[in-house]
């Protein structure tokens, strides 16, 4: 096969769907005499997915009641049992734990859960493969609950498999099995929450995602700022530059192979590509002038970026393969952070054309522009929804900043989060979460820059955890 694919059981029937480069299961092989074999792969990859068949039937299909509608405002966060997964070995049950405890901190820091105190817990993990006692755990007002096992194996990896009931309803809701090697075990406990969340609020998760942001290290008049990539949750940070040009406004690819971003070499901002694979980087064109603020395309065919020219700046895009170079606004103002709509058929910009800095929106040829926002202060960093409903920014009023959203036509705008400095919103693949950074004094002239994240509500808001100042993150879509 020259191509991955993921096979799906479900009912006795195979669904077979390809998929992308950076494969997340490995191929699916059929030797000779028909017995499967998998292909060799070099990632840390989980190898593939089904569905188990329920421990406890009854004679006639019943449909579990828990259900989260996250459309609605605040939502009140369903209590959660997660106890640690069965292993029968010593380093099994470590898994097992580490699993459980990664599965707890995404949903809880999603807000849409509550995770029941394990220490409260009376049914053992061995006896929760058997059935679960669902007096027990209703006595503990968990509503939902997911028992896991771990089992090595014999070629060296590990099986991880979860199911996830409705404790008042006493029905299974799902349940499913992955081989991984043991190494890769966090990115399994990112898929088994992102599984949960989905089966409950009927929204795709985000929890198997990446982040690439601006490390920030040093003093603020010499200050280091280099290129870093995380997990969502904050685990498994890389610093992926040296050091000697200061990076700003990185941007994942569709594919996230490749990254664009600004870099400040011999004080003259570029427009750089990154390939994370290999660590390569390379100018974007050859300019006489500034470029800066880039993104993709939806497809990654495409970079649309700013130029600096006389004071001024225009929004270009850059055909990735061709190279050719399309000029799409040409006014004596400043035009920049462009970003495109999911279905690449629109631009979000900021602009100051109007005598203040707003945000506009454009079809992806430069025609058509209007803008859309008219509240006080001034607006800008605009970014589009995954979901296409909404645009996040960034507003200055007074002495504070506002990350908020509004409608595609600037209406029903909201603020989400306030602070001294707050800025560069990028949403969740899921568009129900944001996260953005925040520049706060902490006493004798010093800043602090963390990470932070807030869901639609504004309520939400929790800082995530980086090893070092932090600022300008971006986050990926689902990793493939």
């Amino acid at each position: 096969m020259s191509r991955r694919q993921n096979i799906t059981r479900h009912s006795g029937q195979a669904r077979v769907a390809s998929a992308s480069r950076n494969p997340v299961y490995f191929l699916f092989e059929q030797k000779p005499n028909g017995m499967p074999a998998f292909a060799g792969m070099t990632k840390l990859v989980i190898l593939f997915i089904f569905f188990l068949i329920p421990v406890l039937c009854s004679p006639t299909p019943a449909f579990a009641d828990i259900k989260v509608d996250i459309t609605r405002g605040v939502v009140e966060p369903i209590p959660i049992a997660i106890p640690a997964f069965f292993g029968a070995t010593g380093n099994e049950a470590q898994y097992g734990r580490d699993i459980a405890e990664v599965v707890s901190n995404d949903l809880v820091r999603s807000g849409l859960f509550t995770a029941v105190d394990p220490h409260s817990f009376v049914q053992d993990a061995g006896s929760l493969l058997v059935a679960p006692h669902f007096a027990d755990w209703r006595v503990l007002n968990a509503q939902a609950l997911v028992v896991g096992k771990i089992e090595a194996q014999t070629d060296g990896r590990l099986k991880v498999e979860f199911r996830l009931w409705d404790v008042f309803a006493e029905q299974q809701m799902t349940g499913l099995a992955y081989f991984t090697i043991p190494s890769n075990w966090r990115r399994v406990a990112h898929i088994v929450s992102d599984a949960i969340y989905k089966r409950i609020t009927g929204e795709d998760g985000y929890f198997d995602t990446r982040i690439v942001y601006v490390a920030e290290t040093g003093p603020g008049t010499n200050r280091m700022k280099r290129l870093a990539i995380m997990d969502q949750d904050g685990e498994n940070n890389r610093i992926l530059s040296d050091g000697r040009a200061m990076v700003l406004t990185p941007r994942f690819s569709p594919t996230m192979q490749r990254i664009t971003y600004m870099a400040y070499y011999n004080n003259k901002p570029r427009v750089y590509l990154f390939n994370i694979d290999s660590g390569q980087q390379e100018v974007l064109g050859d300019f006489a002038n500034m470029t800066f603020a880039p993104r993709f395309s939806p497809d990654g065919s495409h970079v649309i970026f700013s130029l600096s020219e006389g004071g001024n700046s225009n929004i270009y895009t850059m055909d990735l393969r061709s190279h050719h170079i399309q000029q799409l606004t040409n006014s004596s103002s400043i035009n920049t952070a462009p970003c495109y709509s999911p279905d690449g058929q629109n631009i979000t910009f900021e602009s100051d054309r109007g005598g203040s800095q707003q945000i506009y929106t454009m079809r992806a040829n430069g025609s058509d522009v209007q803008r859309i926002s008219f509240g006080e202060g001034h607006y800008g960093t605009p970014v589009w929804s995954p979901r296409g409903d909404l645009i996040a920014f960034t507003k200055l009023h007074g002495d504070h900043f506002y990350v908020g959203v509004m409608r595609t036509d600037g209406s029903g705008e909201r603020e989400l989060a306030e602070a001294f400095h707050a800025e560069g919103p990028t949403w969740a693949p899921n568009g129900r979460v944001l996260m953005f950074f925040k520049d706060m004094p902490v006493g004798g002239g010093r800043h602090a820059t963390k990470l932070y994240s807030v869901d639609l509500t504004g309520y939400n808001e929790r800082e995530v955890s980086t090893p070092t100042d932090a600022s300008d993150p971006a986050w990926s879509p689902l990793l493939p």
